[in-house]
């Protein structure tokens, strides 16, 4: 039988999983931002990305339910995805390395 507190702790677990997973994520585009081997159109979208999420301006204004916040959702991923297809593996790997090992 489970109790609050195992269930809490297994969250509390899978949330800081998820959060050291961001913070990597955010140093390996940090690095790939970095790196002279990067194309500079993936550059460019990575930076959209950033500014996006930081800019207070939405497509879809964040007050309206739901949709305010789902755009948020779709296009900064997108973005990022789109910029890592044109990403060397080659950078994407060493990049990845250097950010696990800092």
């Amino acid at each position: 039988m489970l109790n609050s507190s195992s269930v809490t702790r297994r969250w509390t677990a899978r949330g800081g999983t998820a959060l050291r997973t961001v913070k990597r994520e955010l140093k390996v585009y940090r690095l790939i931002l970095m790196d002279p081997r990067t194309p500079k159109p993936a550059k460019l979208l990575i930076g959209l990305a950033i500014f996006y999420a930081v800019s207070p301006i939405d497509l879809i204004p964040d007050f309206i339910p739901v949709l305010g916040f789902l755009d948020d959702l779709i296009i900064i991923p997108g973005l990022l995805m789109l910029a890592m297809k044109l990403v060397p593996r080659a950078v994407v790997e060493d990049c990845r390395l250097r950010a696990d090992a800092t």
